[in-house]
């Protein structure tokens, strides 16, 4: 899952990518408010955590105007400004979650993983397809109650077409959410990453429309 993080304290910007790196996530930084508005403006996010305190315009403000734009990826506002009227504010602004610092690096971590469930309609951090389970929570797929030692890659690509179960992925956007933005592949990393999902998974669980991309098989 692709985060974006709009924070201009270096050293807390660092706790929260290294804490989400950690947990799965692939996650983007920037340090003032024009530029974290046009990233996710120009990007798709899985979701994003704002400061409200950034330089040149300010977490409020940015995501005002996103939402005035319709821009619907799940907003998480962490801020020194922990007044109830600040709060107010902030969710009514259009935040899906409010947090005061100081915080605790992992309650972030399982706050991000819930607005990305309940963005994509999943109320639970596991998730049965067929056989299989994926447990969100430790990274880990199993089958019938066996863990699968998957790859990160793997996990990652089975996580995110379960997260956008019921529709078609394209390459390109496989490849900007699970990726790294520093990970060197070849053209047809995608296609090597799927068929390797298939030898562990089997051949009908990801579905190929060709033209168009990758989708879950009509059983899960």
């Amino acid at each position: 899952m692709k985060i974006l993080v709009g924070e201009d304290d270096d050293r807390i910007a660092e706790v929260l990518q290294s804490a989400l790196s950690r947990s799965g996530f692939e996650v983007h930084r920037e340090s003032d408010g024009e530029t974290v508005w046009f990233r996710a403006d120009s990007e798709a996010f899985d979701a994003i955590i704002l400061d409200l305190g950034l330089p040149q315009m300010d977490g409020l403000t940015v995501l005002k105007r996103w939402r005035r734009g319709g821009l619907q990826t799940p907003v998480l506002i962490l801020t020194a400004r922990g007044q109830w009227e600040e709060r107010v504010e902030g969710i009514e602004a259009g935040a899906d979650d409010y947090v005061v610092k100081p915080f605790h690096a992992q309650e972030i971590v399982a706050r991000m993983r819930a607005l990305i469930r309940r963005s994509s309609g999943i109320a639970s951090s596991r998730v049965v397809f067929g056989k299989y389970e994926l447990d969100m929570r430790t990274m880990q797929v199993t089958s019938d109650g066996v863990p699968m030692d998957l790859t990160p890659q793997e996990y990652r690509l089975i996580a995110y077409l379960l997260h956008n179960r019921g529709r078609v992925v394209s390459q390109l956007e496989i490849t900007e959410h699970i990726y790294r933005q520093d990970f060197e592949r070849d053209s047809n990393a995608v296609e090597v990453l799927v068929a390797r999902l298939r030898k562990r998974l089997g051949h009908d669980v990801v579905k190929t429309r060709r033209g168009f991309g990758y989708t879950l098989g009509d059983a899960y």
